[in-house]
């Protein structure tokens, strides 16, 4: 399963305009993409609601996957490994949007 770790970066962590941004990121991808912290439960990372509730506050280290059943016929592992490095860099303030 592809898997990224990533480190939440916005001062108030990923609530409204963070998650927003994020999530629209996730979504452009087009890929089934999940967040979790190391311990936790994955939520899908698609959903606006999802990402808030689950509190990832500045710092927080997080875990964004994509299972390999999950991608469609036209998507491929290595193109998932990249999405979710774009992704890792989108929560670590390290790329615009």
């Amino acid at each position: 399963m592809p898997e990224q770790k990533a480190f939440v970066a916005a001062e108030i962590g990923l609530h409204a305009r963070a998650a927003a941004v994020f999530v629209r990121a996730v979504t452009e991808t087009g890929l089934p993409v999940t967040i979790r912290k190391p311990n936790g439960l994955p939520v899908d990372a698609r959903s606006l609601l999802e990402v808030m509730t689950e509190d990832f506050g500045h710092g927080c280290e997080v875990l964004l996957a994509v299972a390999p059943d999950a991608l469609s016929d036209d998507q491929s592992v290595p193109e998932a490994e990249s999405a979710l490095i774009a992704l890792s860099a989108v929560l670590e303030g390290t790329q615009a949007r």
